[in-house]
């Protein structure tokens, strides 16, 4: 039960920093561009893709992903142009209107996520600033497993890539001594 209570308060915890990370700070969303044109795009993606999904423009088709010469044709044909990495949904995005269901969705994320640093924190004999310090480098393992290779390998930019840098180990540290103050209460710290 101390788990649990623990992996509640700090997820709400970084709940509520994801919000002022995004709202105010604007960390979660450095880098990206608001208010472009999108109606020629928006119809561009209407008549060519083949339904909602997640696209990356150029490239051949997954059949044709160990041809090479069809890999460097495309190359050829392609050098110099323009790429793009999109989310494409064709209903548009149910959020525009109303975030009820996203804003759930992700307090439910966090707490599950801070439920696993719970018990992670759990595990040994820490006193709070080091449990602070793991819940931190935690943040910036995630960072590190996604963050930096939607960096390396699709080009997110690199203004986004370091605002989520901050926003993780930042928000994992506030969430861990939240929890870290959780766990320690009852402690012996003999």
């Amino acid at each position: 039960m101390r788990i649990a209570i623990a992996g509640l308060i700090g997820g709400i915890v970084f709940f509520v920093w994801g919000a002022l990370a995004h709202m105010v700070l604007h960390l979660g969303d450095a880098g990206v561009h608001y208010g472009s044109p999108y109606q020629r795009t928006l119809a561009a993606l209407k008549a060519d893709a083949a339904g909602g999904g997640l696209y990356m423009l150029p490239s051949v088709p997954r059949a044709k992903m160990s041809d090479q010469a069809a890999v460097q044709a495309l190359a050829n044909e392609t050098a110099g142009q323009g790429y793009a990495f999109v989310v494409y949904a064709p209903q548009g995005n149910p959020a525009s209107t109303d975030m009820g269901a996203n804003l759930g969705k992700q307090l439910a994320t966090d707490v599950a996520s801070a439920l696993v640093v719970a018990f992670v924190l759990s595990l040994g004999a820490l006193r709070f600033g080091r449990r602070v310090l793991v819940a931190a480098l935690l943040g910036v393992f995630a960072w590190l497993v996604v963050s930096v290779p939607y960096w390396n390998w699709y080009l997110f930019p690199l203004d986004y890539t370091l605002g989520l840098l901050g926003k993780f180990a930042f928000g994992w540290a506030l969430a861990g001594a939240a929890i870290a103050w959780w766990l320690g209460r009852g402690e012996k710290t003999g």
